[in-house]
């Protein structure tokens, strides 16, 4: 069984950088049609997707809010994925939660991934 564990997250200033990664345990190698994605929920608010990478070509996806700022990547075992934080704003504040699912397809459809780590706080002080 699959288990993802958030880590780095913690508080930041706006116009700063936060690096949270998400490590897989349970499996030695993640087969490359995965889809990893990183979502968020602000207190008061649904839970959005903002970053996924996916395929084969570990394609990268983002949600026009952080386009620019957010960058995700993997490692080469495509055990761990990482979601660099550039240029905070307050918005960003939020607990940040890795998701992973067995196939391609829509990056933001939540119910579509069977995995999910347990969260990590974010907040950005302006």
């Amino acid at each position: 069984q699959v288990q993802l564990v958030e880590s780095g997250g913690g508080s930041g200033q706006a116009g700063g950088s936060l690096r949270l990664s998400c490590a897989a345990s349970g499996a030695t190698h993640i087969p490359n049609y995965w889809t990893w994605a990183w979502f968020r929920q602000a207190p008061g608010k649904e839970r959005e997707g903002v970053a996924a990478i996916y395929g084969d070509f570990a394609r990268p996806d983002y949600a026009d809010s952080v386009k620019g700022r957010f960058t995700v990547s993997q490692d080469n075992a495509k055990t761990t994925v990482y979601l660099q934080m550039n240029s905070l704003k307050a918005e960003d504040t939020a607990v940040y939660y890795c998701a992973a699912k067995k196939t391609t397809g829509d990056n933001w459809d939540r119910a579509g991934f069977e995995y999910w780590g347990r969260g990590t706080q974010v907040t950005v002080s302006s």
